[in-house]
This record gives structure tokens, sequence and C-alpha cells, in this order.
């Protein structure tokens, strides 16, 4: 059976869902102490790989959540963030996977994710997701 390709691309699904059913390493929390503040975190060297060319793909990622009853642990963060080194996974695809382990992981009032990404044949690209995620 052949793959289906999407519109104009010669992108596959397989492509297309790259990466996000791959195990990482799990993210740890503590015990929050405090009401209502806001954490930023910065990762500015972050690395993963074209699912299509299997070219290195670099940029920074922003987090900022709101915590509730737990805090992100930095030390395990910064493992998981660097398992998506060697993994094949789109942009929009990182920072989703991303937001949606953080919000498993600690479950935030809020938190949004921000991948500014290298410039790829001359195109910068920068890809936000937030939660709580509009209702569609």
């Amino acid at each position: 059976m052949k793959e289906k390709k999407t519109k104009n691309t010669g992108y596959t699904e397989k492509e297309a869902k790259a990466g996000l059913r791959t195990r990482l390493p799990g993210i740890d929390i503590f015990s929050n102490q405090f009401p209502d503040y806001e954490i930023k975190i910065e990762h500015p060297e972050f690395t993963s790989i074209c699912p299509k060319t299997g070219l290195p793909d670099f940029g920074r990622i922003f987090i900022s959540y709101v915590p509730d009853k737990s805090c992100l642990e930095l030390k395990s963060l910064k493992m998981y963030l660097l398992a998506y080194r060697n993994l094949g996974i789109f942009y929009e695809n990182t920072v989703n996977r991303i937001l949606e382990d953080i919000v498993k992981a600690c479950h935030p009032v809020k938190v949004s994710v921000v991948g500014e990404f290298n410039p790829r044949g001359g195109l910068i690209s920068i890809v936000e997701a937030r939660f709580p995620r509009l209702k569609q």
C-alpha cells in the first residue's frame, strides 16, 4: 500500500507525525510553595533533526508558565530537551509536544512554549503554543 502524500509537498503522514510518539526522558516535578507567579525558562541551544532531510535543525525554546501545585525540575527538563537532539520532528510538532509534555508533568495554571528556529532557506520560523488551548 502506497503512503498518502500531503498536497503539493511530497511529505507523507509518516514524516508529518514523526517524533510525536517517541519515548523521551520524563520531566520531574517538585511541590510549589507559592501562589500566582510566573517561571520563564530559555533553552538557547535546542537541536533536533528534520524528518524529511535528516539535517539538523537549531533554535531556541522559551517556556513560560504559572505553576499550580508543582514546578518543573530543571535538570530533568534539560535532559528531556536534549533528547530531541537525535529526534526527527518538525518545528510545529516540537513546540506542541513540549507543551503537552509539560502540561502532563506539572498541570500548570497556564503555559506558553515558543520555538524560534534558525533560518532555513532564508526563512525564520517562530512557533508558539499555549495552554489552556482555545476550544475548537
